[in-house]
């Protein structure tokens, strides 16, 4: 097991140095590196054992066929997109530990199929937009969202196109197996929990749900120096005391975290007084209910801010994703298989959003985290540890003799 945990390691590394930018990771969907990338996990594929192909929203895909036909099928997937300067490990690992699983697996055959999708985009960057192989794999891509373009004016159609794929055919060819009858992602934790807990794996409840806001504070820019303090209205003064609440409330109701993660000032100079800010906000909770609570909450004291200080406010409501659960008897086995090994497993939230959370709704789903050593993700610096490695993979493999008993007793 240590040596297949370290052939894990490597092999990302391996598809680190697999890049758009030379002497990072940056490999973003459908780029030059994304091809060099897919003939790299083709390849390991195919030495496991398994028949493989491209969709054509880019997705690699490796199956092992069941025992019997007609078979339904256990889904193993992750990401092989990236942030910019990402590390090696985030989603990768989840696609490289499943082939890892099917290689472990030799001639054994099994009572159902086995496929392993390693998707082409889940991090949104080149697009703005997240998840788009996975919405395509579930028959939930728009074709608004084919239309989106890139930096350079390239439409997601055109890209696809341009890397030999076929956009029209995406729901024939992406599409899950319709006999799916579990999926399970393997992902770094990408926080400080397990590692706080000295801790190798924990199994996940459920992805947190989460509301992205934007906030304007419209006051008046004025001469710094010749505007006395009392006769002021400070955009950015009341943004300011705004934020403050925001730390403290969040502080206050854990396990709600909320952020601030942009501000405009406008004019921005030195000399003028802020006569507007645009701030974001992120809120995120398991529990729906008192993440609403949060978002109005925030938004009726920015609203009191703004009448003290004579400043208007303008809210919006960007983008709103509600609490995914994963399903209860699969994330129960997984954890009944993880606390198999000799260290304990708990369970947790995700607070960042997975693949896992687009095939819930559809096919029933668990994932397992593994501990991020300082907690650190889309980092260079990202790593993991080849005893927690050693961990997912038995956990894992124990997991599928699990569901094997259980298919085979109907």
């Amino acid at each position: 097991m240590d040596q297949a945990a370290r052939r894990i390691i490597d092999r990302c590394r391996e598809l680190a140095a697999i890049s758009d930018v030379e002497g990072e990771t940056t490999r973003l969907f459908l780029s030059p590196a994304t091809r060099q990338a897919h003939a790299l996990v083709l390849g390991w594929m195919n030495e496991a054992g398994l028949a493989t192909r491209v969709d054509d929203i880019g997705n690699v895909r490796g199956f092992r066929a069941a025992s019997e036909p007609d078979a339904s099928t256990l889904l193993l997937f992750s990401h092989i997109d990236t942030v910019r300067n990402a590390g090696a490990f985030d989603g990768p690992l989840g696609v490289v530990l499943g082939i890892e699983v099917v290689a472990a697996l030799g001639e054994r055959r099994l009572p159902f199929n086995i496929e392993i999708i390693a998707f082409s985009e889940e991090e949104g960057v080149r697009f703005g937009f997240p998840f788009l192989s996975s919405l395509a794999a579930t028959g939930q891509l728009a074709h608004t969202q084919l239309d989106l373009v890139d930096a350079e004016g390239i439409a997601v159609a055109d890209a696809l196109r341009n890397f030999g794929l076929t956009p029209e055919a995406i729901a024939q060819t992406a599409a899950l197996p319709p006999d799916s009858f579990a999926a399970l992602e393997v992902h770094i934790e990408q926080g400080p929990v397990l590692e706080a807990a000295n801790e190798s794996l924990a199994v996940v409840e459920g992805i947190v749900g989460q509301s992205r806001l934007r906030f304007t504070f419209e006051g008046h820019a004025n001469h710094a120096g010749t505007t006395p303090m009392a006769l002021r209205k400070d955009a950015l003064a009341a943004a300011a005391q705004w934020i403050t609440e925001v730390e403290r409330y969040a502080a206050d109701n854990a396990p709600l975290v909320a952020t601030v993660g942009h501000v405009e000032i406008l004019p921005g100079a030195v000399n003028v007084i802020p006569g507007r800010v645009v701030a974001s906000l992120d809120i995120r909770h398991p529990d729906d209910n008192a993440r609403r609570s949060a978002v109005t909450h925030l938004q009726d004291f920015a609203k009191q801010v703004a009448t003290q200080r004579g400043v208007s406010l303008l809210s919006e409501l960007t983008s709103e994703q509600n609490t995914i659960q994963m399903d209860g008897p699969l994330t129960n086995k997984l954890l009944h298989a993880a606390q198999g090994g000799a260290e304990p497993v708990g369970a947790m939230y995700s607070g960042a959003g997975h693949d896992a959370m687009i095939v819930a709704p559809h096919v029933p789903t668990t994932m397992l985290f593994l501990r991020s050593p300082g907690g650190v993700s889309h980092h260079p610096t990202e790593t993991v540890r080849e005893q927690d490695v050693s961990a997912a993979l038995r956990a894992v493999l124990t997991f599928i003799a699990e569901l094997e008993r259980e298919v085979t007793a109907r």
